[in-house]
């Protein structure tokens, strides 16, 4: 069974906020299994946005977990205008959905589990 949207990102803050960086809920989706959309701001003017994996990127080991992978952006991050026009179309296509923003000058993402 996993975890609600919620109650992952609760800890999700938790753990951004031990390692250092500032992260925050920009909107709330489904408390019970909204998607969740992590933006990872550099500060400098770009970011990377991970998003949930497709489902082809899960197994049978590990059906439950969480698995995100990168929307847009990559090692060096795209401008912040891009990523903020594709949250944009996501909103429209899912309105649950919930939009987590990081701020960490190195641009690490505090995900176990993101996919390349």
């Amino acid at each position: 069974m996993r975890l609600k949207s919620g109650i992952w990102i609760a800890a999700y803050l938790r753990r951004c906020n031990i390692e250092g960086a500032f992260a925050a809920v920009r909107r709330r989706g489904a408390e019970e299994a909204g998607a969740i959309f992590i933006k990872v701001s550099r500060l400098d003017g770009t970011a990377t946005l991970y998003g949930p994996a497709p489902q082809s990127a899960f197994d049978d080991a590990q059906p439950a977990d969480r698995l995100f992978a990168v929307v847009l952006g990559n090692e060096q991050g795209v401008a912040e205008a891009d990523i903020e026009s594709r949250l944009g179309r996501e909103i429209k296509f899912d309105p649950d959905l919930w939009i987590v923003e990081v701020e960490d000058r190195e641009g690490r993402n505090f995900l176990d589990s993101a996919l390349r």
